[in-house]
């Protein structure tokens, strides 16, 4: 059962900004090992407080934020950042 992954317009912003290198290892990671999961929960932390309803993948020093849809298989990634960052307000 593959998982379909889209990228938010501020992701692929936030990707294009990391450099050729980061960007490929976060798309094939997401692509590989994410997408072809049946559960891609369990692999995943779940976020807290505001936000709670988002679970995030660890890619080296990266952070991959995402929701998850069930219903259509799809998983969003709504920010990509480096660890020190990717919490920060303006990042998510």
């Amino acid at each position: 059962m593959p998982w379909t992954i889209h990228y938010s317009k501020q992701a692929e912003k936030q990707l294009n900004k990391l450099g050729p290198e980061i960007e490929r290892r976060i798309r094939t990671f997401m692509a590989d090992r994410i997408a072809v999961l049946e559960k891609p929960r369990i692999a995943a932390k779940s976020l807290s407080g505001q936000y709670e309803s988002l679970l995030r993948y660890r890619v080296s020093d990266y952070r991959v934020v995402c929701e998850i849809h069930d219903r259509v298989l799809i998983i969003l990634v709504v920010a990509v950042a480096h660890r020190r960052e990717v919490y920060r307000g303006t990042e998510i």
